[in-house]
């Protein structure tokens, strides 16, 4: 299995409620199609650096997961026809990059209990 990052970026006006809803969707996708989500970290409201389908502000929401290449097909296809999507963008990490984030996400476990 490949890790992935995923940025999405969601309609600004919806409530929270509904870009929660929507997140979860995604995580159900990935998740249903045999992957993992490794981290959802959410950036919230900024502003746009250009006009993007009327809109000048959007949700941001970073998302990093293991999962086959099928995967991605399947989300692309999904953001495609979902309409509080803006706008996507789905990188495969190389070797390199998925080795440092499984370091940092060990560090990050093995500092948690210590904290507690």
């Amino acid at each position: 299995m490949n890790i992935y990052e995923n940025v999405v970026i969601l309609n600004a006006s919806l409530p929270d409620e509904e870009i929660n809803g929507s997140i979860s969707k995604i995580k159900d996708i990935v998740i249903n199609a045999g992957g993992e989500v490794l981290l959802a970290d959410m950036w919230g409201r900024r502003k746009l650096a250009y006009e993007i389908k009327k809109q000048n502000k959007g949700f941001y929401a970073l998302l990093i997961f293991k999962a086959p290449p099928s995967t991605v097909k399947k989300l692309e296809e999904f953001y495609k026809v979902f309409d509080p999507v803006i706008k996507y963008m789905v990188i495969k990490l190389d070797p390199k990059q998925a080795k440092h984030l499984e370091k940092t996400e060990a560090a990050g476990a093995e500092q948690t209990p210590k904290e507690a």
